[in-house]
């Protein structure tokens, strides 16, 4: 995965944090948690906010 497949991503968090409620989530935790996910392979400096929005939206998406 890479930053940008934000529905993979978003997916994939769900799975993972089914607990969490995605509208509370800072960015630095968000940044963090989709870095440690199995099959994540991108760099820190590809990331930045419209990229974790993104992410954020798709997986507020799959939660509801």
């Amino acid at each position: 995965m890479k930053w940008t497949d934000s529905a993979t991503i978003a997916e994939t968090l769900y799975d993972t944090h089914p607990d969490i409620d995605p509208k509370t989530i800072r960015f630095t935790d968000l940044m963090q948690w989709v870095m440690d996910l199995e099959g994540f392979d991108d760099t820190p400096e590809k990331c930045g906010e419209k990229i974790l929005e993104a992410i954020q939206l798709a997986w507020i998406d799959e939660a509801e």
